[in-house]
């Protein structure tokens, strides 16, 4: 199974965000920072089968919102993905 940990432990900033996103799953250097790009990345570029987030308690209050959208994004991948061969599945952890 090949995992990848995104770290948000006292994430601020939107943009900071993302570049955790990017550091955690190792992405290209093309990866947009927004959520489509997010999207694309974890349903078209199949790298992991899962993916851990850490921290996501320690959010700035801001990024409340963008958590519960990242996590809509995990549940609607592991649901795209539940009755293929390569299943993905996702955690949050803090």
């Amino acid at each position: 199974m090949k995992r990848a940990i995104i770290d948000l432990t006292n994430c601020k900033y939107l943009m900071e965000m993302h570049e955790r996103i990017n550091t955690g799953l190792d992405l290209e250097e093309g990866y947009g920072r927004n959520w489509s790009a997010f999207w694309d990345e974890i349903n078209r570029n199949i790298k992991y089968d899962f993916i851990t987030v850490k921290g996501s308690e320690t959010v700035s209050k801001e990024l409340t919102g963008s958590v519960e959208k990242m996590h809509k994004i995990l549940e609607r991948n592991k649901r795209s993905w539940a009755h293929s061969d390569h299943p993905f599945d996702y955690e949050f952890v803090d």
